[in-house]
């Protein structure tokens, strides 16, 4: 229903060339993933022997065991659900091919032969096996391989065969070296149809070869657009020359989403929901990987093999890897390399203007977050350009809803930055312009609020076009979704440096900036920022003077909405799919109906303020997601919402 499909990753212990203690290891293994509700367990190459056999795999005694213990599993798998998957040496024709075989409900339903051969420094494979390359013949008889069954039937072989299952996910197969070579196996079977590869593996262990292979992995995945369970063989394999390490990783669209801890490891499983949903989303999205296999694919003669069952697909993604807060990277170790990357990428954008037009970057400053980033980016774009900081103009504009708070801290900004500081107060332009249209400042509704954002916009053109300045925009991403800006007030800037910089990605560059220090003598101003209560100051203060107007309280927090907007513009996800999934994201942290709640306000918003972002200025993007209309995003202004929230409306 949501496109997830639940894998698992077994490497059990294994006594080289003991068929029967290893299938019952497997058997243990199988049973873990289908209590783990898994739709394929994948195991390590040449699992049913040990991949360590060496010359053992000319001796019959070991072959026709390996085909007994293959036919004991097509049984067994009767009582499962699942698809198994294992390695295998397969006899075919008087030649040995190191095999990965896929089984359901008792069935064999087919053969994967690997295609290429390690014939290097350890490994010699060539000794031994042939490639799936050299195999002449498509299929073999169940019972040419002695497989038991009710009765015989054909076994379809080959390095082409895409498995499919159910007509919603289809999945290939290579075999540990095809990975590591220019032109894997598992690149023609994605462009051929395959959402999910399974690699079969039994990868030595050396040193920094971990980090590689990971590499190898998630850049496979990335570039193909898909699913991929890597499954290596463990540490009980031979270690007369070698250690297998049992690496077991699986990614999703370029991203490592589950891997074993241990670096020498055997005897356990890893269990992981992959999102389909990603793959075909940007399969469709992006033309070049169509245009690829439009050039390429038909030069592979590929072969579908149906898998059907209602048992299969029906996860809901409890498994899944979710991100809370997908904008901010989540990697603690990198915090700074990663904020400053993001920082100076909006930096070099400002430089280039400022460059183009001469002029002196224009801030309204209000001590909050959005504007207090505007400002470090127009610093630091007059350091690198070697001007005075003085070229910066900092403009505080206190109003009828100005706390003391903000105030304070827009000040002590400006100060500790070293810019030239302006105080615009402007309740008195506000009072004469309500005069002047009729308006009763008593009356606390949008226009109140309005116009007091229009004059500051104005305030801050007229006073750039005195300076030879440029009013550089303070608005981010979130509040563009959302359209929580006022039009042609802060909406409009000559440009825009947070154009795609979410709420919550800013108040954590703000923290790593101030963590780092990177602004000596702001760091404690921009803590002291970074926890106040997020809002736009425009409604007068409560009788304690502090921040009556929160904006959070009004459209929603903002660590839902930058979740809704992430799975809504990155991968298409639909509403209830979304829904499912902030369920589990914040499950601790939100109650269904608050979450439902804030997800329908975020589709009638989203679609209702689009006219604001289709006149939104000039601003890079930086990240994965933008809503310029130059850039990733095209929208009518008066598109419906009625399909989105109509699917919402069943949900509750």
């Amino acid at each position: 229903m949501y496109d997830y499909i639940r894998v698992s990753s077994a490497v059990p212990d294994i006594r080289v060339a003991d068929t029967d203690f290893n299938i019952q290891e497997i058997s243990t293994k199988i049973l873990e993933a289908e209590a783990t509700g898994s739709d394929i367990v994948v195991f390590p190459e040449l699992s049913i022997t040990g991949y360590t056999c060496a010359d053992l795999f000319f001796q019959k005694s070991l072959l026709a065991k390996s085909m007994e213990a293959v036919s004991r599993i097509v049984m067994a798998s009767r009582r499962h659900k699942l698809i198994i998957v294992v390695g295998a040496p397969v006899k075919i024709n008087g030649q040995l091919y190191n095999c990965a075989c896929v089984i359901r409900n008792g069935k064999l339903y087919g053969i994967v032969p690997k295609t290429f051969l390690p014939n290097y420094s350890e490994f010699y494979e060539k000794r031994w096996f042939s490639s799936g390359a050299e195999l002449t013949r498509e299929n073999i008889s169940a019972a040419e391989l002695e497989i038991f069954h009710k009765e015989d039937y054909e076994i379809p072989i080959g390095r082409n065969l895409i498995f499919s299952i159910n007509g919603s996910v289809n999945f290939g197969i290579e075999i540990c070296e095809d990975l590591w070579t220019p032109l894997p196996p598992s690149t023609m079977l994605a462009l051929g149809g395959a959402e999910l590869i399974l690699n079969l593996s039994a990868s030595n262990e050396t040193i920094a070869k971990r980090e590689y292979r990971r590499q190898l992995v998630a850049n496979q995945s990335g570039r193909n657009l898909c699913g991929y369970v890597y499954t290596s063989a463990g540490s009980t394999e031979s270690t007369t020359d070698l250690i297998f390490s049992g690496n077991s990783i699986i990614a999703e669209n370029g991203s490592i989403i589950k891997e074993n801890e241990k670096l020498i490891d055997s005897d356990y499983m890893i269990t992981a929901d992959i999102d389909i949903g990603k793959s075909i989303h940007d399969r469709m999205l992006n033309k070049s990987f169509k245009d690829t296999a439009a050039l390429y694919a038909g030069t592979e003669k590929f072969r579908y093999i149906e898998i059907n069952s209602e048992d299969l697909l029906s996860g809901e993604g409890d498994f899944a890897r979710l991100n809370r807060m997908p904008f901010v990277p989540s990697a603690r170790a990198d915090r700074y390399k990663r904020c400053m990357n993001i920082f100076e990428m909006q930096v070099a954008g400002l430089v280039k203007r400022l460059k183009v037009t001469g002029a002196k970057p224009v801030v309204g400053v209000s001590g909050g977050l959005d504007s207090t980033l505007a400002l470090l980016v127009s610093v630091q774009a007059v350091r690198e350009l070697e001007r005075p900081l003085t070229d910066v103009h900092g403009i505080t504009m206190p109003a009828f809803g100005t706390t003391d708070r903000t105030y304070n801290n827009s000040l002590k900004l400006m100060e500790t930055l070293g810019i030239t500081c302006k105080e615009i107060n402007i309740k008195e332009a506000c009072t004469v312009h309500a005069r002047d249209i009729d308006y009763d400042l008593n009356d606390h509704s949008v226009t109140y609020e309005n116009l007091q954002a229009r004059e500051r916009t104005q305030v801050l053109m007229d006073y750039a076009g005195k300076v030879g300045g440029l009013v550089v925009g303070t608005g981010d991403l979130s509040e563009l979704a959302l359209g929580w800006c006022t039009y042609n007030a802060d909406q409009m800037s000559m440009y825009g440096v947070n154009a795609s910089i979410p709420k919550t990605l800013i108040k954590w560059m703000i923290d790593s900036i101030s963590e780092y220090d990177v602004f000596e003598g702001s760091a404690a101003i921009l803590k002291d920022i970074i926890d106040t209560p997020i809002s736009p100051e425009l409604l007068p203060p409560d009788e304690s003077g502090v921040i009556a107007q929160k904006t959070e309280d009004v459209v929603g927090p903002y660590i839902l909405h930058d979740f809704f907007l992430y799975n809504m513009m990155r991968f298409g996800f639909t509403p209830s799919k979304i829904y499912r999934m902030a369920q589990t994201a914040f499950k601790d942290e939100f109650e269904d109906a608050v979450i439902l709640k804030w997800l329908k306000t975020f589709y009638r918003r989203f679609f209702s303020q689009q006219f604001k972002r289709s006149c939104m200025p000039d601003g890079v993007k930086v990240g994965s997601i933008c809503l310029s209309p130059r850039g990733d995003w095209r929208m009518p202004s008066d598109a419906s919402s009625a399909v989105w929230l109509e699917e919402l409306d069943i949900l509750g």
